[in-house]
């Protein structure tokens, strides 16, 4: 997994969203224009923040798009650096000779609407200058791939060769697939469903609530409080509450068991007063701080209720109906020991897709993390996708 120089000296910022002003890095930007999202709300100028890797042919047939997960963003590939605090996320797949090669594709990331890291979110400025925070609506996954659509039009791209998505992004894929069938040639998703179920939102719920219920969440205006302070306790309860479904039981036990974090004692109280952790607990507090020094804590709630909202079917006659309209090559990736979105989930969409060949399982003790971890595995899947697009899809041909 890639990992990134993070400051991790002092304390967090109240927000470690991408704000106006800040290193641009590898971004793009582009305005969308004006969006009424489905909660009835008007964005009156949607900015989208993206990245390119490779050249697009004069064809325009070799254009992949990749949607990002919850906490992920447009850097798929590429350093840490200035205007990026973190390397790329799926580094070892995007680039020159990997299993989505830049050399052959022109392949783009855009951050989500809602996001954090440059596109409109609760972060961005809204019409009267000061950041949206609570102003800013709810949003949906068609929302936000109608925003993509924008973005694909302005990139003069007709049709995507392949879109592909862990999570969240898998999500979007399957929206692009129903909603969108003529811009999207083939897909692949990893780890996903086509409705979230009532124990996802449960989860959601729980993790939405421990950041609202910190004192320096302030009803989601927190970004220029006096103090600095933003709602990082909260942000860390819902991170832990989320780490644990990300990661599997087995691995969790394999790695930590009961052991102490180093010389600490947890049947021992220290000299402040509190008692020594396990190592568990340690590395639950190192996610729940990293997470708070790259994100923001309006973004996580606007996505994390987005999935929520989730249901492909919802207007469409149910999940059945609608992934019976994807004729187009599917890929479908399930991962074994996925508690947040099990097994059983990625076997509905693979026998429901008449697009689908079969259930894909990558085998991996990580969870649903695994598509972040196990990049020979997750590189075979996505080679079977491209596979799948035809050889007529080559640049040039």
């Amino acid at each position: 997994m890639p990992q990134g120089p993070i400051d991790y000296t002092g304390l967090p910022p109240a927000s470690a969203a991408w704000r106006e002003g800040d290193p641009v890095g590898d971004r793009s930007f582009v305005s969308v224009g004006e969006l009424t999202t489905e909660s009835g709300v008007t964005i009156p100028d949607v900015t989208v923040a993206y990245e390119t890797w490779g050249e697009l042919a004069p064809d325009g047939r070799n254009a992949v798009y990749v949607c990002h997960a919850l906490t992920g963003d447009s850097h798929v590939t590429g350093p840490a650096g200035e205007g990026h605090r973190t390397s790329g996320w799926w580094d070892g797949l995007v680039g020159p000779g990997r299993p989505i090669d830049t050399d052959r594709w022109f392949v783009v990331c855009a951050n989500v609407l809602g996001g954090c890291q440059g596109t409109t979110g609760p972060s961005s400025a809204a019409p009267d200058g000061s950041p949206w925070g609570s102003r800013f609506p709810s949003v949906t996954v068609a929302d936000m791939v109608e925003v993509e659509r924008r973005l694909t039009d302005h990139l003069g791209i007709d049709q995507w060769s392949l879109m592909l998505g862990p999570s969240l992004g898998g999500m979007r894929v399957l929206e692009w697939m129903v909603a969108r069938p003529e811009r999207v040639r083939s897909g692949l998703v990893l780890g996903s469903t086509a409705a979230v179920t009532a124990d996802q939102i449960g989860t959601h719920m729980a993790q939405i609530e421990a950041i609202r219920m910190d004192p320096n969440f302030r009803g989601g205006d927190y970004y220029d409080a006096a103090d600095g302070e933003g709602p990082h306790r909260g942000m860390g309860i819902a991170r832990r509450i989320a780490h644990l479904t990300y990661r599997s039981e087995t691995e969790l036990d394999l790695r930590f068991g009961r052991g102490p974090q180093g010389e600490e004692d947890p049947y021992r109280e220290a000299p402040d007063g509190a008692r020594g952790r396990f190592a568990v607990e340690s590395y639950l507090d190192h996610h729940a701080d990293k997470l708070a020094r790259r994100f923001d804590a309006n973004t996580y709630i606007a996505l994390t209720e987005a999935m929520s909202l989730f249901d492909l079917g919802r207007g469409r006659g149910g999940v059945a109906t609608a992934l019976a309209q994807i004729d187009a090559p599917l890929t479908v990736v399930g991962i074994d020991s996925d508690r947040l979105f099990p097994l059983r989930l990625q076997a509905e969409l693979a026998e429901l897709t008449p697009g689908a060949d079969e259930l894909h399982v990558l085998r991996s003790p990580y969870g649903h993390d695994g598509f972040l971890v196990e990049d020979d595995q997750v590189g075979a899947f996505i080679q079977h996708a491209v596979a799948r697009i035809g050889a007529d899809n080559r640049p040039g041909s």
